[in-house]
């Protein structure tokens, strides 16, 4: 006489890890996200180790993301940040002054009268495009 399982018997690797079927994992993940219960609790609840519940919810993730494949994004190229600088008039007309600019990939840029601002944006403007460019 044989008894009833509950269930379909559960395939394991040579580790003695239990083999999960992708029909019954992805009826987990859509239970998951239905219910409101965080990760750790759900993967206590379904009887799952969390690390290995953890891993199928950035798995779907992935999958859903489309064409990237899992693959990390490229971070964006830096972009250009703009700082309104007021320079107010010294009590020493002959004293020695200037406006450093600082560029990426560390050049510096020194403006030492006004007629040299329009020059200073439009370097930093080109550094913009061609940035955005690659």
């Amino acid at each position: 006489m044989t008894e009833s399982l509950p269930g379909p018997l559960l395939k394991t690797d040579l580790l003695g890890r239990v083999k999960t079927p992708a029909a019954r994992r992805e009826r987990i993940l859509n239970e998951f996200e239905q219910s409101g219960t965080s990760g750790v609790k759900f993967a206590e609840l379904v009887g799952v180790k969390y690390q290995t519940f953890a891993t199928w919810v950035q798995q779907r993730k992935r999958r859903r993301a489309g064409p990237s494949k899992g693959k990390i994004p490229k971070a964006p190229a830096a972009t250009v940040r703009w700082l309104e600088a007021v320079v107010g008039k010294t009590a020493d007309p002959t004293a020695d002054s200037s406006l450093p600019v600082l560029l990426p990939g560390g050049a510096r840029l020194e403006l030492t009268c006004a007629a040299q601002l329009p020059l200073a944006a439009a370097l930093v403007r080109a550094l913009e495009k061609s940035s955005a460019s690659c």
